[in-house]
């Protein structure tokens, strides 16, 4: 009869069916032990695999293939429209107990389509989706479909984008400001050529891991960006796509991302499923339902990305032109644009997704003067498909951008590093911070950016000369090679090559036509029903993560070995003189080969600009002079957080409804009059007895929510209490400024 062996410190209860012999043993238990548990977990793995297999074949097969978590309702389908492109927008049903707060600007998510299928922002609970619906905001999504349009284009895209956002802004013309919209990775860009052709569609703008700047890394870091140059530039797309016969299988951009990181490719990810078989299996079958469902896109679109971003990096520097010749220019964008990313991502490195703002400005006064708004946050570890999953380390980030988007929207323009602290740790009106985080926004100039690391001149060069050789090689396949190509590739022979992808190959392996998996998924279910985990402490348990660790090291060393290989062999081949000078690339120059150009119009209307601003100084009543008064004080402050603007909502809304200004117009207001202070500080501020010269006893009340504002994030230091002084012997009736004192109170008001 068998023995059923008693539960020691080292290893759980064995299934009764079989004796341990060597229960007494200990070096003999724990070999029996792990034998039995690594069977056992060996035949769990692989059901694991046939469900993802299953899991797979049946989502590809649904019509529109995606991971969102939540319910939608289909409004747009791209298709019908008169430029047909397979993007699709939705809208958000609301979970139970849940509801969207009509007067709340709508939210827009735009998934990336960098190979993957949609879904991903909508991916889990505490995605962008959820955090936004959270925090009360209707939320869109636009998402896209497996195969793409016949001869669909980038900029059809961007058409069919600005077309769904007319849609959500028509739905809701109670709300208090143009949507939101986020971009992840890929759609980031995207979104943000949209925004710079129709600004007026546009609230906040938020990019997450969104390459801008491709040239852009640190040396001996980022290797990703030399892949153009060490195969000759972007004939190889073009090659892909003819193969594809027209199409550019998205197997192979999710291949270049798991090229990146080896380690977990060709090994981490099956060993952490195998070593946690119990608890893993769930969370590894969601993720791979989003990380297995390959799309296809149009060759010209492929093509479109590589030549004028990727190799050519042209976006940043406006050399990118629509089809009717229109220059896409960033610096068009009127919305607050948020930059999400992160050290840990070595997709889009923070060089990536910020060096854009030193192509376009030549210092931060230059960003006020196109009257932008830009807010970035660098997150220390999160890898990059987290910034936009919203893993647990980045969802604070997401959820205070949510909870603060109004207060970024009416921020003065200016560059801005976004940071955050525990709420608890706010001693000063803490029942004005919204969330369990409190937002502060610092000003920045450039220097902080060049900080994080930027190319040298000679660096800049040498992706210029990959650029000037790209376009060579490009031509001569299309003279001499392409047409053989295109002459030979079948339908039938395209639909091959993208079956023998060796990312869909790996799931085709443990399909119902692989032998011995027959009976896989029935001694499945006996193997869970008497499962028997070996002891963690169990001697070989820890030898196999011991083990596990140093093919891990070794990968890795071999990573950085390629890497390494790599980044020296494109700096010797283009830091050639020769051929730089072969190509057209002047090794003298001291300019940016990517620089934006000057625009002589806007020079001209920003002096307009700037002497209306100058007659205006003394136009307007009581409201301008409060909302001058407050940022002529916060001026010497380097940083404003949310706790101000919560304290100017609360005041706006103990107002009469007939005296509240809608939020665009109360932006507007603040913009007016943080461009007089820039333009002449000293004027702006002789100008408002003008202002006050009506107002009356109005004054006194003014003056008190005045300082309540400014003292909203905590008691004002020396330098901005002599500004508040001075700003209260302006609003002292019959005072000149400077002779009145101030002293403020721990209640926040103003007495003289």
């Amino acid at each position: 009869m068998a023995k059923t062996r008693a539960k020691s410190s080292r290893n759980e209860i064995q299934d009764a069916s079989v004796p341990n012999p060597f229960a007494g043993n200990p070096l003999l238990d724990d070999l029996f032990s792990y034998q039995y548990d690594a069977w056992q977990r060996g035949v769990l793995y692989l059901d694991v695999m046939r469900q993802r297999e299953e899991q797979s074949r049946l989502h590809s097969a649904r019509t529109v293939p995606h991971v969102l978590q939540y319910d939608a309702e289909l409004l747009i389908d791209g298709r019908t429209l008169e430029r047909p492109v397979n993007y699709l927008l939705v809208r958000i049903l609301p979970p139970e107990n849940t509801s969207a707060d009509p007067l709340k600007r709508p939210f827009v998510i735009v998934d990336p389509r960098a190979g993957h299928g949609p879904g991903i922002g909508g991916f889990k609970a505490d995605s962008e989706i959820g955090v936004a619906m959270k925090a009360g905001h209707p939320c869109y999504f636009i998402g896209f479909l497996p195969e793409p349009e016949p001869g669909q284009t980038i900029e059809d895209i961007g058409r069919a984008e600005a077309i769904f956002l007319e849609t959500v802004i028509a739905r809701h013309p109670e709300a208090q400001g143009l949507p939101c919209v986020i971009g992840n990775c890929q759609a980031g860009w995207a979104i943000m050529m949209v925004a710079a052709l129709r600004p007026e569609l546009f609230g906040p703008i938020v990019v997450a891991g969104t390459p801008l700047s491709y040239w852009a890394g640190v040396k001996g870091q980022y290797p990703m960006r030399y892949s153009g140059g060490l195969v000759g530039g972007s004939w190889l797309t073009a090659l892909a796509g003819d193969i594809g016969n027209g199409k550019f299988d998205g197997a192979m951009l999710v291949q270049n991302f798991e090229n990146q990181n080896p380690a977990n490719t060709l090994w981490s990810k099956q060993y952490n499923l195998y070593s946690r078989i119990d608890d893993e299996a769930e969370r590894y079958l969601g993720f791979e339902k989003w990380w297995g469902s390959h799309v296809t896109l149009n060759a010209e679109e492929m093509q479109f990305i590589v030549d004028e971003l990727f190799v050519g990096n042209k976006l940043a520097s406006g050399e990118i032109k629509t089809s009717d010749g229109t220059a896409i220019d960033l610096r068009n964008i009127r919305s607050p644009i948020v930059v999400f990313c992160s050290k840990g991502d070595n997709i889009t490195p923070p060089q990536q997704a910020l060096d854009w703002i030193l192509d376009l400005y030549d210092s931060v006064e230059d960003i006020r003067a196109y009257g932008q708004t830009i807010v970035y946050a660098i997150h220390e570890t999160i890898g990059h498909l987290g910034i936009f999953v919203s893993a647990s380390v980045a969802k604070k980030e997401h959820d205070e951008f949510a909870s603060n988007i109004d207060f970024i929207d009416v921020l003065p323009p200016g560059l801005y590093e976004a940071e955050f602290s525990p709420a608890g740790e706010a001693t000063d009106n803490p029942d004005l911070v919204s969330g369990d985080w409190l937002m502060r926004c610092r000003e920045r100039t450039l220097d902080d950016i060049r900080a994080l690391g930027a190319n040298s001149l000679e660096e800049e060069r040498q992706f210029e000369t990959v650029a000037r050789l790209s376009e060579i090689n490009l031509a001569l396949y299309r003279t001499f090679i392409q047409p053989f190509v295109k002459a030979t590739v079948t339908p039938q022979i395209a639909e091959f090559a993208r079956q023998s992808n060796p990312l869909r190959i790996q799931y085709q392996a443990f399909g119902d036509a692989t032998p011995f998996l027959g009976r896989i998924e029935e001694e499945a279910q006996g193997v869970r029903t008497h499962r028997a985990p070996a002891a963690p402490d169990n001697m070989l348990i820890q030898f196999q993560q011991t083990a596990s660790n140093a093919i891990v090291e070794i990968l890795d060393t071999f990573r950085d070995a390629t890497e390494k290989i790599s980044e020296e062999t494109f700096r010797a081949i283009y830091s050639n003189p020769l051929l730089q000078a072969a190509l057209g690339v002047d090794s003298r120059s001291q300019e940016r080969p990517r620089k934006s150009a000057k625009n002589l119009l806007h020079e001209e209307l920003l002096t307009k600009r700037i002497t209306e601003l100058k007659q205006d100084m003394d136009k307007g009543g009581l409201r301008e002079a409060v909302i001058r008064s407050m940022l002529y004080v916060g001026r010497v402050r380097d940083s404003v957080d949310e706790r101000s603007f919560e304290a100017i909502k609360q005041i706006r809304a103990g107002l009469p409804s007939a005296n509240r200004l809608a939020l665009m117009q109360f932006k507007q207001l603040v913009r007016d009059q943080f461009f007089m202070l820039l333009v002449d500080e000293e004027a702006a501020i002789k100008a408002l007895p003008s202002l006050l010269s009506d107002a009356g006893d109005e004054r006194d009340t003014a003056m008190e929510l005045l300082v309540r504002v400014l003292e909203a994030r905590g008691p004002l230091e020396e330098p901005a209490k002599a500004r508040l002084r001075e700003i209260a012997a302006c609003f002292k009736a019959g005072k000149e400024p400077g002779s009145l004192t101030l002293v403020t109170t721990d209640h926040g008001k103003a007495s003289a």
